[in-house]
């Protein structure tokens, strides 16, 4: 009987082996002529004599004609849109930042003026001011020098060199002024040079400092010298503290601060005001060159500032003026449409009898419009452009069925036909002039629906024919392409609707930044306008995110007209809350038990294997769904009740309801409309096993009453038997799963053998030949079911009595 089983099953795959070539050899001929005819548009129409052709005889005008150029027109207009000037406004946020800059620069400068103590020190009426510089600026051996001149009797004179020494010795030189301060020659006061070699700053110092010292007391004398000693230790402070220790605020102060006067500062702070409210107020463009920046503010200050000061202010402004111009996106793009609609049409005029081109001439754009005006381009049906064509077709069809055999060799005649459908949305979005490409929609739902490698595959070749057949633009249709590529890598890996969304965002932002790169990389302007560029490149993004709104949208129909089985659908599936898993725990709670078990099992083994885990859990989830039509029937349901058999007392009535959990499966998953490839669970994780118990009760029946016939098939179930892995895994599992159970105390190696007698069982009745399992196989899965049931036995501590027969205080106390 095995053996007429097997002849049978074997004839009925060589029919349905044949079969499909028949029907994949006329798939593919239709496959080719279609996308040949819809992807091949620009060929059915095409001119012989097109622009960068040889004209093979001279063509006059039959008539005057003044036609526009359409194509150049608008590629000079795109042209002026990308590249026209954009429109700038002051930006006031900057201007508060600068003007916040300004006013910590000057804060830090009256810090620095209040630790100097104010300039002059003493009065100009008895030393001028160019001698208070001088004095608060020199050494101190020159400060020595000076105040022995002044009061050869002093202290300070007779703590010093003696005069006849001094007199013999040179002075260093002099320290700079600061550009422009006062120096040692700029004194106003002709002095002649002494004979003892000193300076006329250090000469006019003298003088002044005898003149505002005679007929003074010495407490005035030393009242003078402690004055003007304690200006020279705070100027030489604080100038060590600019010059060796600045911060970034009293990095532009240098020592320019430091000899003005306390009006002269006063005054320079309103100024310098002014100039940064007239620097600001004419605007600083972003990208304006430092040195150009830094030669405006100097033009301002030397309009309205003295000489004395513009340093100082040159060096502040300097360092707080940035960029405070920005784009106004409204204003740049009134003003590219405008350069845009000024643009004329282009026109080609010719009069009646004029040469349109010469033999042998290369035919150019403005002479291909007269000509089509004309209906001289010779438009035709390009039958070898075509045929060529068409062959590449069959190419790219050809690479598919090579990729499909490597990737996913179980494509169905419904997968190719859903394929083909998708791949001609393509090209009839483009003939209909529908926005955007559907390549983002197909990326993601041959991804989703038969993984990243194929859907690549696809995206791939469209990328290359459809350039080729149709009048397209590369950029968009390139862009359009790497978003749709991202989203045929991901999908496949998404487990919900919610990650799919959140691909498609992902898909819509590839698409808009590739497009905006492509189009800074190929525009002829040498400054585009971004407002321009990037409205583009977020009007790709938003085509790409709504083609993938519109994959989203159909997914469902498609999963369930073509009876797929995604990722995310048998997520959906396997969610307990379904309509059909309700009823399983409310009606058949042991045998929902039964099943979490076997799914456990299952799992295990499927991810142990490198099986489809999503699609064995949710079939085993599903496949004991029949026994809700007799629960009773089944032992894990009766919870210790009395057993329905018994009082059947029939074998055969009890096999035909054991039997019938899997026709009344089938009928209730096709209600419910569970794809193909969850129902194949249900009547091939029995396969064609044997119902030995009842077998064996009927046989002992027979032995009574000689009248009765056994008869095997009755007793075995319809099939078919496995033909996949994942269902030759359930059936194991789905074996092993009460022999698991009934052992307590068990060892593993006694566990191990039990599983191994069973599967040995299953492959010599042959259930497995077509599930794809090998033997080494069954013995990894053994070793898998063993350590899940190790898990399920793991042994627990025993509770002490008392915690188990808690007293009454201690419950009241809990």
């Amino acid at each position: 009987m095995k053996t007429t089983q097997r002849s049978a099953r074997t004839f009925r795959q060589d029919i349905s082996q044949q079969r499909p070539m028949a029907v994949r050899g006329l798939l593919t001929s239709v496959a080719i002529l279609s996308l040949t005819s819809v992807i091949g548009y620009r060929f059915y129409n095409e001119p012989q004599l097109a622009v960068d052709t040889t004209a093979p005889e001279t063509l006059t005008a039959p008539d005057n004609a003044r036609v526009e150029d359409t194509k150049t027109t608008e590629e000079a207009r795109q042209a002026a849109r990308t590249g026209s000037i954009p429109v700038l406004m002051i930006d006031e946020t900057a201007n508060q930042t600068i003007y916040q800059s300004f006013d910590r620069l000057l804060q830090r400068g009256n810090d620095v003026r209040q630790q100097l103590g104010g300039f002059p020190f003493t009065s100009t009426s008895n030393i001028s001011l160019a001698s208070q510089r001088y004095l608060q600026r020199t050494t101190e051996w020159e400060w020595r020098r000076i105040w022995s001149e002044v009061r050869p009797g002093s202290t300070r004179s007779r703590s010093a060199t003696p005069s006849s020494t001094t007199a013999n010795l040179q002075p260093p030189p002099p320290r700079p002024a600061a550009p422009g301060m006062p120096a040692d020659s700029t004194s106003t006061t002709r002095v002649p040079s002494s004979a003892n070699g000193l300076g006329g700053s250090q000469q006019l110092a003298i003088l002044e400092l005898r003149t505002a010292l005679r007929d003074k007391s010495e407490d005035e004398v030393q009242h003078m010298e402690s004055t003007i000693s304690r200006a020279r230790d705070r100027y030489r402070t604080i100038a060590d503290q600019l010059e060796n220790n600045p911060d970034e605020l009293d990095k532009p102060f240098g020592s320019y601060i430091l000899d003005l006067t306390d009006e002269e500062w006063t005054q320079v702070q309103g100024e310098m005001r002014q100039v940064l409210e007239r620097i600001l107020l004419q605007g600083i463009p972003p990208g304006l060159p430092n040195s150009i920046r830094r030669q405006a503010i100097q033009a301002q200050v030397a309009v309205s500032m003295s000489d004395s000061v513009q340093p100082l202010a040159v060096e502040l402004l300097d360092s707080v003026v940035r960029p405070n111009l920005t784009q106004d996106p409204e204003q740049t793009r009134i003003r590219a449409e405008q350069a845009a609609e000024a643009i004329d049409p282009e026109m080609v005029a010719i009069r009646r009898g004029e040469t349109i081109v010469e033999a042998g001439d290369t035919i150019t754009q403005a002479d291909f419009v007269l000509l089509d005006h004309f209906g001289m381009s010779r438009r035709r049906l390009n039958y070898l452009a075509l045929a060529g064509f068409a062959a590449l077709i069959s190419g790219a069809i050809a690479l598919f069925w090579l990729s499909e055999r490597i990737f996913y060799a179980q494509l169905r005649l419904r997968d190719h036909i859903l394929i083909l459908l998708l791949v001609l949305t393509a090209p009839l979005a483009i003939v209909l002039g529908l926005p955007g490409s559907s390549l983002p929609a197909i990326g993601l739902l041959i991804g989703s629906f038969y993984g990243s490698p194929l859907s690549m595959t696809v995206i791939a070749l469209l990328g290359i024919v459809l350039p080729i057949g149709m009048e397209v633009a590369l950029n968009s249709l390139l862009a359009s392409a790497v978003g749709s590529a991202v989203g045929a890598v991901l999908s496949g890996r998404m487990r919900s609707r919610e990650e799919l969304a959140l691909l498609g965002l992902g898909v819509g932002l590839t698409q808009g930044v590739v497009y905006l790169s492509l189009s800074l990389m190929l525009t002829a302007a040498t400054s585009p306008v971004w407002y321009a560029v990037l409205t583009a490149a977020g009007v790709q993004t938003l085509l790409g995110i709504a083609w993938s709104v519109v994959a989203l949208g159909v997914s469902p129909y498609l999963e369930h007209g073509f009876d797929l089985v995604t990722p995310t659908r048998l997520v959906e599936l396997s969610n307990p809350n379904r309509p059909l898993l309700k009823r399983l725990v409310s009606e058949a709670p042991g045998t929902f038990q039964h099943t979490l078990f076997v799914a456990t099992l299952a799992e295990a083994a499927a991810r142990a294997l490198g099986c489809n885990v999503e699609l064995i859990r949710t079939g085993t989830l599903y496949h004991d769904i029949g026994k809700m039509h007799d629960a009773m029937g089944f032992i894990e349901n009766q919870m210790g009740g009395p057993n329905k058999h018994d009082l059947i007392d029939d074998p055969w009535k009890s096999a035909a309801i054991i039997k019938k959990h899997v026709t009344e499966g089938l009928v209730m998953a096709r209600k419910c409309r569970l794809p193909r490839a969850v129902r194949s669970f249900i009547p091939e994780h029995q396969g064609t096993m044997l119902i030995t118990y009842f077998y064996y009760q009927a046989q002992e029946r027979a032995k009574e009453d000689p009248t009765l016939v056994v008869n095997e098939a009755d007793f075995r179930y319809d099939g078919p038997i496995p033909q996949s892995r994942e269902t030759g895994i359930v059936m194991l599992a789905d074996s092993c799963e009460a022999a698991l159970r009934s052992l307590k105390d068990a060892t593993p190696e006694e566990a191990l053998s039990t599983v191994n007698k069973i599967m040995r069982h299953r492959w010599q009745d042959n259930q497995l030949v077509d599930s794809g399992l090998s033997r080494a196989d069954l013995a990894k899965v053994a070793d898998i079911f063993v350590q899940v049931w190790q898990q399920f036995n793991h042994k627990r501590i025993p509770y002490p009595k008392a915690a188990l027969n808690p007293t009454p205080s201690a419950t009241f106390k809990a």
